[in-house]
């Protein structure tokens, strides 16, 4: 499946259901909206689609979405994710008069996974692993915290341990150099979907350009065809998109987060 429009009838049918958010505490429908919470005050809106909503209607959906999550004091942020290809009028506006924040926009990329399980060249020193160990996990967090220029903190790591221990199928990869961890991913395999995802791709500046991210895609690629996911998905940012087009990636639309915090 290489054609960008089946491939985007498969995402549309099969990943914006519940597959999407496997890790939710609790979902909430309000009309076509699913209205996700997850742990650390965290809230998240989605949908398959808006359901033909005009933009009277959409205007009157989002403060009822965000009403929501106001009446939880324990959500401090919320997260409302839009694709492009969505008939969503006036949905932008009714956004930012809510005030949430645009963020950046990124790249719905889509794809066969043996097309990404090839054979790459690592530089010398280098090895590639899975890791499950919380100092591998903590080591792996850190190390993405730098290279994406945040502050290090223990959240993600806390997040992503308490993930393995459900041992839902997520797997974390590394690439490291002499012991240091240098770039990282995971794999979520979306049960009941020909799907995996590969998220969370980050490496170090100094060992950008060098063939690791692509030998850890390929990696990720091998390990979700074993779980028979014949499909790869991913949001990439403008740094990844054209190694994974390389890879035979396709880019079928984009997804831009909105943001609120309280």
């Amino acid at each position: 499946m290489t054609d960008p429009t089946r491939l985007l009838a498969a995402y549309d049918e099969q990943l914006r259901t519940d597959a999407e958010t496997p890790s939710a505490v609790s979902v909430t429908s309000l009309g076509p909206l699913r209205l996700v919470t997850f742990t650390g005050g965290r809230g998240f809106v989605t949908y398959r689609d808006l359901d033909g909503a005009d933009e009277e209607a959409i205007r009157r959906l989002v403060p009822q979405a965000l009403d929501h999550y106001r009446a939880d004091p324990t959500i401090n942020r919320i997260e409302w994710k839009t694709r492009e290809h969505d008939h969503a009028p006036g949905l932008h506006e009714a956004l930012l008069e809510c005030g949430f924040t645009r963020g950046e926009p990124e790249s719905i990329m889509l794809g066969e996974a043996r097309a990404l399980a090839v054979d790459v060249e690592l530089p010398e020193g280098v090895t590639l692993r899975r890791v499950t160990e919380e100092k591998d996990v903590r080591a792996m967090t850190a190390m993405a915290a730098v290279a994406f220029g945040d502050p290090v903190s223990d959240d993600m790591a806390e997040a992503l341990l308490r993930r393995l221990s459900r041992h839902d199928g997520m797997e974390l990869w590394v690439a490291e150099a002499h012991g240091q961890v240098v770039s990282a991913g995971r794999l979520e395999p979306v049960h009941g979907t020909d799907f995996a995802g590969i998220w969370g791709g980050a490496t170090l500046v100094e060992w950008r350009g060098r063939g690791i991210y692509r030998a850890l895609t390929a990696a990720r690629a091998r390990s979700a065809l074993r779980m028979h996911k014949t499909l790869i998905h991913s949001d990439s940012t403008e740094y990844s998109r054209p190694i994974l087009e390389r890879a035979g990636l396709v880019k079928v639309s984009t997804t831009t987060p909105y943001d609120w915090r309280r």
